[in-house]
Parts: C-alpha cells; sequence; structure tokens
C-alpha cells in the first residue's frame, strides 16, 4: 500500500484528482468535471498493477505441458494514499469535508440517476509529466483513518486509502486526413464560446455540438459561462 508524507508535497506540481460525472450515454469519456481535488501532499509511493488471464489445458502426453492460450488483459488498478493535514488551524473543519468528497465518490450521482444511467463519478488522476498514472477509472473503495483531532472532537488530520480501477478506452483510432492519433481534451471555456464553434474547430462539422454537449451533461448548450471546463470527445467517437 502506499504511503504519503510532508516532504513529499513540498513539489511544485501538484498531483490531482479530477472527479467527473458519468457519461451520460454509452460513452467511454468522462462527463462534466464536478470537481478538481488538488492533493495538499504529494504522494511518496503509487502502486499500479495490471494482470493478464491465460488458460492451459494439461495434457499427460506432454512432458512440459501445452502452449497457454492468452485470453486477455485486465484494466490497470491503482492505490494511492492522500494525506490530509489542517493541525496549523484545529478549528478548521476542511479534513473533514474532503475525506467527504471522497468518499462520495462511491455514491452514484443525482445526475445519472436523472439520466437513467446510475453511476458513481469517474475521476482521473494525474501528476505531472508522469504519464503512466494518468488514465480514467473508478473508485473501487476508499477508506479513510483519522489521526489527530482538535479540542472539540474535530477531525484535523486523516490519510484516505483509494483503489481506483481504470476504465477501458476504444484503441485509438487515425484521423483520415492527417493519419494521426486521436484522442479526447480539455477546453477551457472563454467569453465567446459556442459549442457550434467549438464543433466546427474541432471536426469540421458544426452540428457535431450535441457530441459535445453529451460528453458534458450540458442541457442548455446557450449557457456556457467562462472558465468551465469542456471535455471534447476523440474524433471517432463523434463520427460514431
Amino acid at each position: 500500500m502506499a504511503s504519503s508524507s510532508r516532504g513529499a508535497g513540498k513539489s511544485l506540481v501538484r498531483a490531482t484528482l479530477e472527479i467527473h460525472q458519468p457519461p451520460p450515454s454509452g460513452s467511454r469519456t468522462p462527463g462534466a468535471l464536478m470537481k478538481s481535488f488538488n492533493f495538499d501532499f504529494n504522494p511518496a509511493q503509487l502502486t499500479i498493477g495490471r494482470r493478464a488471464d491465460w488458460k492451459s489445458s494439461y495434457a499427460p502426453v506432454e512432458r512440459d505441458g501445452p502452449l497457454p492460450e492468452f485470453l486477455g488483459a485486465h484494466p490497470r488498478q491503482m492505490s494511492v494514499e492522500i494525506f490530509l493535514d489542517s493541525s496549523d488551524e484545529p478549528t478548521a473543519n476542511s479534513v473533514l469535508k474532503k475525506v467527504e468528497s471522497l468518499l462520495t465518490c462511491c455514491e452514484v450521482t443525482a445526475q445519472s440517476i436523472a439520466n437513467k444511467r446510475p453511476s458513481p463519478p469517474w475521476v482521473v488522476f494525474e501528476w505531472g509529466s508522469f504519464s503512466t498514472a494518468r488514465f480514467t477509472a473508478y473508485v473501487a473503495s476508499a477508506d479513510a483513518s483519522y489521526t489527530l483531532f482538535g479540542t472539540s472532537g474535530m477531525p484535523i488530520r486523516a490519510t484516505c486509502r483509494l483503489q481506483l480501477q481504470e476504465i477501458p478506452t476504444k484503441t485509438p483510432g487515425q484521423n483520415p486526413t492527417s493519419g494521426a492519433l486521436t484522442a479526447q481534451r480539455v477546453h477551457r471555456v472563454v467569453a465567446g464560446d459556442s459549442l457550434q464553434a467549438l464543433a466546427w474547430r474541432e471536426y469540421g462539422d458544426a452540428s457535431a455540438w450535441r457530441a459535445i454537449a453529451d460528453a458534458n451533461g450540458i442541457d442548455d448548450p446557450n449557457r456556457l459561462p467562462a472558465g468551465t471546463e469542456l471535455v471534447l470527445p476523440a474524433a471517432e467517437e463523434v463520427r460514431h
């Protein structure tokens, strides 16, 4: 299991856990950003694992055993511990609020119920240029240990343990015009942006704005507050 420390948190690049709405359809692209959880102290260690299934049919006539058959690979898993500390403000409830926001990653969101696709949030862990550890996942388990309390009983220090299970994405396709691999990305809305303009700029088709709206759970395309982060689906997802 991973562990955290104060020293690990002094890096200039902080790890983040983005908490998204689940997609409103069968898309594998996360929905609208609900919360960006910034680590107070970077993890001192991450545990990332993956396994594959093989099948062997033993036969008594083969002394060394038969050639195993590959059945498939499982998604990646990651274990991470998050250290929270507000001991310099013993009356604050920031630790409690942060723990509660992590625990809600295992609860069904109201928007997914309204979309008739009940699901807890999807999350994306990211830490600078450590691309191996960045993948879309769901929180398989979340546990918190409160280790220090203020005089009023308010928790002021805690360690949260998250188990993330990757949500596999489709193998990237190729853009027929450029031959380049396509992938989803995030766009921050600025004044004057519209879904139609973004769709034209990204995909060459203004009518593709519906794909952007679906990926971000947008009901009213005319309301795009500046600063909103939009997930732009990959071009092959829009074509499908």
